[in-house]
């Protein structure tokens, strides 16, 4: 019986939450019908797949490798984005280039999205400017982990 009441106390408790919500955005949207200025607006819900926000400037999204003129990966094979990855999901694979002017490229260069953190540390200490995180694509889910892992073909398109 006392547990009965409990779950009972704890309905009403959220019906009353929800009311509170529900009222303070209805008066801040009434505030806005009538063009009076308030610092805090109500809430609005955005309809997702239809309607999209714009992404602010400073967002890391999935990461994407420059190309050269020639087509080439931008990529010096320095490790540096390796190195200084906090979750250790970058892997690259070194080779010799016939060209003199570039001395390395890259093999294979594989980034496991499933462990990155986007912290945007192996941007900033790239020194060729090789990779980046500006893809503005932010739909990251995927029922396949293999799907995740992103290889050279995929981080060049």
């Amino acid at each position: 019986m006392l547990k009965q009441l409990g779950y009972f106390i704890e309905i009403i408790r959220g019906g009353i939450i929800t009311t509170r919500h529900f009222s303070v955005n209805m008066f801040f949207h009434i505030l806005n019908l009538f063009h009076i200025k308030t610092k805090r607006k109500g809430a609005v819900t955005i309809q997702y797949p239809e309607v999209r926000q714009k992404i602010a400037e400073r967002h890391r999204s999935l990461h994407r490798l420059m190309k050269r003129e020639d087509g080439k990966p931008r990529c010096v094979v320095c490790m540096l984005c390796a190195t200084v990855c906090p979750s250790e999901c970058i892997f690259i694979e070194a080779e010799e280039d016939p060209d003199p002017e570039i001395q390395k490229y890259p093999a294979r260069f594989i980034i496991d999205i499933s462990r990155c953190c986007f912290c945007g540390f192996c941007v900033e200490a790239c020194p060729e400017d090789a990779l980046r995180m500006d893809t503005d694509e932010i739909e990251l889910a995927d029922y396949d982990r293999d799907n995740l892992v992103y290889n050279l073909e995929k981080l060049l398109k």
